[in-house]
């Protein structure tokens, strides 16, 4: 059938939502890079039962009454990638773990570096949560929806950032 999207507003701007009929495909940033995730064209659909669910669950999110997703999910990557983004789903709400960590998880605790642009390139976002993904020093690193916006979403799962005034 090939994939369907919408969009929806949420605090951290206008989302993209794509799905196919196995399940969701992406969760794209207002101002993301066309090259970051890279799918075939996508029909628009707000009826699709896939991206009603995804819509209604993270305005759960949104509104503090979600904190795990229920979504079948169909993510396209390297099967490296595959396993970090296993990875990211295994992080608590309200939990970061750092490059280092997930890298030393996956039995490659030298690959921080690839674990970080495999993150980089998780077309999921919110639902995988590679926000929750932070480097060794505590500090916010390189992210999609950018830097601030990372922080809206961590401080919604109740986590500070030292250094940084909360913004709730």
């Amino acid at each position: 059938m090939g994939l369907v999207k919408t969009s929806m507003p949420s605090p951290v701007g206008v989302l993209k939502l794509v799905a196919s009929d196995v399940g969701l495909v992406a969760v794209l940033w207002p101002e993301d890079d066309p090259k970051r995730v890279r799918l075939e064209e996508a029909r628009e659909d707000d009826s699709h039962v896939v991206l009603r669910k995804a819509v209604a669950q993270l305005e759960e999110y949104f509104a503090g009454k979600r904190r795990e997703f229920e979504l079948p999910l169909d993510a396209r990557g390297t099967e490296f990638q595959k396993l970090v983004w296993e990875q990211l789903l295994a992080i608590p709400y309200g939990e970061t773990r750092s490059y280092g960590e997930l890298a030393a998880r996956l039995g490659k605790p030298t690959a921080s570096r690839a674990v970080g642009a495999a993150n980089g390139r998780n077309p999921l976002s919110i639902v995988v949560p590679c926000h929750r993904v932070i480097g060794t020093s505590g500090a916010l690193t390189g992210f999609a929806g950018g830097l601030e916006t990372k922080r809206v979403l961590l401080e919604l799962e109740g986590i500070s950032i030292p250094g940084q005034k909360p913004l709730f």
